[in-house]
This record gives C-alpha cells, sequence and structure tokens, in this order.
C-alpha cells in the first residue's frame, strides 16, 4: 500500500529575523503599514507540503508517491528526492514557469511573515489521480485552487479514503467550497487558525464539523493537539523537543504522522502521538527536510516520551 501525497512542491527561502515582529508592528498603523525587517541570516531549502510530507513519511517507512507540478528550476530538487528514494513518477514540469517559491521571515518567538510565489503550482489541475497503483491512502493539502478540488473529487470518485489539509490555501475557498471537501473528505486537519477561519466561513462550530468526517485534527503548536472522533475530544499531549530552532514544515511533519498511523491502522491515540513527536523532531532542525533518523530510533524516542511502545 501507498499514499498519494497531492500538494506543492516549492524552494523555501527562509530568513531570521532577530527580534518580535510585535516591537515593530504597531497595531493602530496597520492600514498604512510599511516595515523593513534586517534579517542576517538567511538560507534556501527544499520545500513545498507535498515534499515536506513526502519526505517525513519516508523516514517512517513508507512510500509515499508525490502528485505536483513544477517549473524549469526543479532539477537540484530532483536530486534531492532521487537521493532521497523518493519517487518523482507523478510530478509534471512545466517549462515555461517556476517551481513554487516561498519566503518566509520568523521572529524570535516563532511567529511567521510569509510571501508564497504559486508558479507552477497554479496548473496543479493538469495532474489527475493514477488509477493503476496500489494507492490506498490520499491526502489534499495547499496547491492551486482547482487541482486541489479536482483531486478530492477523484479521491471521493475512486473511493480511495483522504486526508483534507487546507492549510495557507484555506483562504481561496468559500464556505460552499469548504463544505464540498468536508462532504468528500475521509479527515479534515487544521491548525488553531485554520480551525477559526473554517468555522466562520462554513457556519460550523468544530463538533459539527467533526460530524461530518470520521475525525477532525487540530494541531495547537507548542500546546498539543486535539482530535475529534466518533462524538469525544481526544487530547494528544506535546513531545518535548530537546531544542527549538525552527517551526517552518512542522505541520507537515504533524501530518506524515497522521498518514502513517492511519496506514498501520493504529488507534487514533498512538497516532495522534506519532504526529506530535514526528512535528517536535522537525522543530529542532532548521528547513523542512534535513533532520534524519531510523524507524527503530524513532520508537525508542516515542517510548521515552510517552511510556509506552507502539
Amino acid at each position: 500500500m501507498s499514499a498519494l501525497i497531492c500538494g506543492s512542491m516549492a524552494y523555501d527561502t527562509i530568513m531570521v529575523f532577530h527580534d518580535k515582529f510585535k516591537h515593530h508592528i504597531l497595531p493602530e498603523k496597520v492600514h498604512i503599514l510599511n516595515v523593513s525587517f534586517l534579517v542576517p541570516v538567511m538560507r534556501r531549502e527544499y520545500g513545498g507540503c507535498a515534499g515536506n510530507i513526502a519526505y517525513n513519511m519516508k523516514l517512517l517507512g513508507e512510500e509515499p508517491f508525490i502528485m505536483a507540478v513544477v517549473g524549469h528550476d526543479f532539477e537540484p530538487y530532483a536530486q534531492w528526492l532521487f537521493q532521497n528514494s523518493l519517487s518523482s513518477e507523478y510530478i509534471r514540469c512545466l517549462d515555461n514557469n517556476y517551481t513554487g517559491q516561498a519566503y518566509i521571515t520568523t521572529d524570535e518567538e516563532g511567529n511567521q511573515i510569509t510571501a508564497f510565489h504559486p508558479g507552477a503550482m497554479n496548473f496543479s489541475h493538469l495532474n489527475s489521480v493514477p488509477t493503476n497503483t496500489d494507492i490506498s491512502i490520499g491526502i489534499v493539502s495547499p496547491d492551486g485552487k482547482e487541482g486541489m478540488q479536482l483531486h478530492a473529487e477523484q479521491f471521493r470518485e475512486l473511493e480511495i479514503p483522504f486526508i483534507f489539509d487546507p492549510g495557507q490555501g484555506m483562504p481561496m475557498f468559500s464556505g460552499e467550497e469548504l463544505l464540498s471537501f468536508l462532504d468528500q473528505a475521509t479527515w479534515v486537519t487544521l491548525n488553531d487558525y485554520e480551525s477559526e477561519l473554517m468555522q466562520e466561513r462554513t457556519g460550523l462550530t468544530l463538533e459539527q464539523i467533526a460530524e461530518r468526517v470520521d475525525a477532525l485534527i487540530i494541531t495547537l503548536g507548542g500546546q498539543g493537539s486535539k482530535i475529534y472522533t466518533d462524538g469525544q475530544c481526544i487530547v494528544i499531549p506535546p513531545a518535548t523537543p530537546k531544542t527549538v530552532l525552527d517551526p517552518t514544515g512542522c505541520g507537515d511533519a504533524y501530518r506524515a504522522g497522521l498518514l502513517y498511523g492511519l496506514m498501520n491502522e493504529l488507534d487514533w491515540e498512538s497516532t495522534g502521538r506519532i504526529a506530535s513527536l514526528m512535528g517536535t523532531i522537525k522543530i529542532e532542525h532548521n528547513g523542512t527536510q534535513n533532520h534524519y533518523f531510523d524507524i527503530e530510533s524513532f520508537k525508542r524516542r516515542f517510548q521515552e516520551s510517552f511510556g509506552y511502545v507502539f
């Protein structure tokens, strides 16, 4: 069995601001915002939701397939995927476009300001969910709007269970469109802010959203996460990080843990804790694909963090 990861592939340009945004952004002046941040630390990383999720799933011993559209500048990323034994079979390259580009500025408190150029991602609808593989599960993560809608419909038609992960793409969708995703998806995952926006746009409470899917997962950063399923709310504690370096990509690492637990038919308590530990390991490293572990060391740390073996 394998997972199909639908979403963006991008180069992340990550900049670190050695102060707090709140010291420089005046709430009463946001209507005339004009600020500049000195960022002495900058690096370029491989990223994008699909790439990040797939990289983390590979660390857990799974064989994910990435489905994405990229641009003429993708070759260095393609070499990185090859070096990490990740398939490029369902990645389409468009010669007249750039691969997605994210420009992320992070302050001392982990707050982020991001500018994103979608590039080839806008043409994600040119890809279709393959029908000739052993794909058992999927995820629709941030991508081109039309592509996200198409791939959700295709997963539903093929009766492939999938996670709807709107992420940064949520502002693209109306309340009616989000309700359509809820009717198609098997599971939904959101962070705390996205959950508020989902409720505002759909007019549904978290409990009502959870009733429309098998599970609703809400991540709460350093406070852990909550999983709403079968009329109950399961509280997942955070795993304690050894150090906190970079929050970029923690949500994607968490989602890889969710997919791993679902593919291996684990209970939600263990699935949520695996996802939590994945996010913790990621935050201990700069960039989104620079951490590494083998599955045995991961299981040992899981036991150290949560007191049992999954």
